[in-house]
């Protein structure tokens, strides 16, 4: 499995104990019930490991680990496939925009992915305006990349009010996809490990804090693992900040914090469409933005950019995350960077990360 050996040069980086503490002795007397006996299952490393700054970004040396105990979760940024970007897909197929990066955003226990348009029969390709529809098609792309778990709670999927919303969901459940932020959590069992996603909108709307506080505690009775998306903040900036024209506007970072008190495990941010740094709170890891993965904004190089976020589980604790840098090209096709410009792209997210923790008054290292 990918990501495996990274998992672990952040395990020992994160101060992950070298040695799995040794199993217990069965009880005297008991009789197995099964002719081949089930293998004794490896502890979370203990003490549970301290994310850092440094250490997400910069991952020690690599040794082996148990696959057993490691499950992977990849995350993207906007999903728009409307406007310009659903008349490419029309021409040249609906995998198009997604094939050079599909290999890599499926390979992975999960992919959960934020679609921020609603898929419905009869969508007029059209390359103008702000409500925003796909071809139905465009699910062939999702499935292309092996998307698990959809996010729906962003300020897109109801342009074409709730017949379109419910076409969407009907659409992706069909195909196998589960949705997040519109009802009950999604869950996924992924060997023996539950994993729960909610999502919640933040734009345009002021988000509900006790609904979100329910939602979110709802989901950690069901599940080991809780991952908690937003839809939030003000656009085209590199830090997090409130989105102006919400009347009471919300902090992201203000109900990131929430969300981990409340429960979440991690913290999918997305909606301003530039890639923003990353926090660390209470040793739960916030990501405020991931930019653009499928969308028409050729306007500007930073909208053009995003990243994929690979976050790997050590049972139930985040143990290593990594990103990877892609560009857009013809209004829609994701295309990985190269590696020059990758490192740039990391160097300043980690810049920005080290800029909110200074912000904050937390630790930079």
């Amino acid at each position: 499995m990918r990501q495996v050996t990274a998992l672990v040069a952040a395990c020992l980086l994160l101060a992950c104990s070298s040695q799995a503490p040794a199993a217990k002795p069965p009880d005297a007397g008991v009789t197995a019930a099964a002719a081949t006996p089930i293998p004794t299952p490896v502890p979370t490393p203990t003490p549970v490991p301290q994310l850092s700054l440094g250490g997400l970004f910069h991952p020690g040396a690599q040794v082996a680990a148990d696959p057993d105990h490691v499950r992977t979760l990849i995350a993207t940024g906007d999903i728009i496939t409307a406007r310009q970007t659903n008349v490419e897909q029309v021409t040249h197929g609906f995998t198009w925009a997604f094939a050079p990066t599909a290999d890599f955003v499926k390979n992975a226990d999960i992919t959960y992915v934020n679609l921020e348009t609603p898929l419905i029969a009869g969508c007029k390709p059209t390359s103008e305006g702000m409500q925003f529809c796909g071809d139905q098609r465009n699910v062939q792309g999702l499935q292309a990349i092996g998307a698990k778990v959809a996010n729906l709670a962003n300020n897109h999927l109801g342009n074409y009010g709730p017949g379109g919303t419910q076409a969407t969901v009907d659409l992706l459940e069909k195909n196998g996809i589960k949705t997040s932020g519109l009802g009950p959590p999604a869950i996924l069992e992924v060997r023996g490990l539950k994993f729960a996603f909610v999502g919640f909108n933040g734009v345009g709307v002021a988000i509900d804090r006790q609904a979100m506080i329910a939602g979110i505690q709802h989901a950690r009775e069901q599940a080991d693992v809780v991952v908690v998306q937003f839809h939030w903040g003000k656009e085209y900036e590199r830090q997090p900040l409130p989105d102006p024209a919400v009347p009471t506007p919300d902090d992201p970072v203000e109900i990131g914090h929430l969300a981990v008190d409340s429960g979440a495990d991690i913290v999918i941010g997305n909606h301003p469409h530039w890639y923003q740094g990353i926090e660390i709170y209470k040793n739960k890891l916030i990501t405020y933005a991931h930019g653009n993965y499928v969308f028409d904004q050729m306007w500007s190089e930073e909208t053009r950019q995003g990243v994929i976020g690979t976050y790997t589980f050590y049972d139930n604790h985040l143990v290593a995350a990594s990103w990877k840098p892609l560009r857009i090209y013809q209004y829609g096709q994701a295309q990985w960077m190269n590696d020059a410009d990758a490192a740039k792209v990391l160097a300043t997210m980690e810049d920005a990360s080290k800029t909110l923790a200074t912000r904050l008054g937390e630790a930079t290292g």
